[in-house]
């Protein structure tokens, strides 16, 4: 479980924050791409790395024989939550510029990724993905689907009934407790008209290619540790940015339903 003194020591030192800063400008790096220009040797590199992923101020996915290194909102976002009412706001200007900065960095590879803990099993969290009982609570939609790899999906909008169903919509990966992947919804107006989005934004976005997302899960003691690639954009993609306040919000949500039993 990630606790408020790591974080507080991973940012303490400065070439930890030198490395954040690197992310910030670019994320998606490898440590070679990282330990280009810093001074520092790759083994000091890769410690600091280790440091900062410790805390949760780090995410990495695999691609390949690469691993990719993006900066983590969560921790950042749980803090300034925890303690920013408590405090005069001056004080708190530095961390709030952080957390801004988590959470609106553009990626120099176009996807984005997230990761948090949650105190529930595997079973149970693959439970909360996929079944309707639980996504129509954090998420408001449940899924159509035998959750087989090829297998179309249709997505209802619990809050008005309106189905979105598409051949492109497919499960692309199921394996139980470990990792669920699946193409993105198709952006339509009955999407635009579900959730009172402007249709001159999805006039704009429909020719986008489809993009996908995938869910990892990783038993870490009694918490689970789930992050969230959301990839397949164009580096010029109006979708991508917005999903820094989307997956946010419905991963909190998920993670309040799993460990208190109500969602936000």
């Amino acid at each position: 479980m990630l606790r408020d003194d790591d974080v507080f020591r991973a940012l303490a030192d400065g070439s930890r924050r030198t490395l954040l800063d690197r992310l910030d400008a670019a994320g998606g790096q490898t440590l070679r791409e990282l330990c280009a220009g810093l001074g520092m040797t790759r083994q000091s590199v890769s410690k600091h790395l280790a440091v900062l992923e410790e805390a949760g101020l780090v995410t990495s996915v695999r691609r390949g024989r690469e691993k990719l290194h993006y900066l983590n909102a969560a921790p950042v976002s749980d803090i300034a939550e925890r303690w920013i009412n408590r405090y005069h706001r001056r004080r708190v200007d530095a961390l709030a510029d952080l957390k801004k900065a988590l959470e609106g960095t553009p990626m120099s590879r176009p996807e984005f990724v997230y990761t948090t803990y949650i105190r529930t099993t595997p079973e149970q969290l693959w439970k909360a993905l996929t079944e309707p009982a639980f996504t129509r609570q954090y998420w408001g939609v449940t899924f159509d689907t035998d959750w087989r790899p090829g297998s179309t999906m249709t997505w209802r909008v619990d809050k008005n009934g309106t189905e979105l169903a598409d051949p492109e919509q497919v499960v692309l990966a199921a394996e139980p407790y470990t990792r669920l992947s699946f193409t993105w919804h198709t952006m339509s107006e009955e999407w635009a008209k579900a959730f009172d989005i402007d249709l001159d934004y999805v006039a704009k976005v429909a020719h986008e290619p489809r993009s996908k997302a995938t869910f990892e899960i990783e038993q870490q003691g009694e918490h689970c540790k789930l992050t969230v690639v959301h990839d397949g954009f164009d580096a010029d993609s109006l979708v991508l940015p917005s999903l820094g306040d989307g997956w946010p919000q419905v991963i909190a949500s998920l993670k309040s339903l799993l460990e208190t039993g109500r969602p936000l």
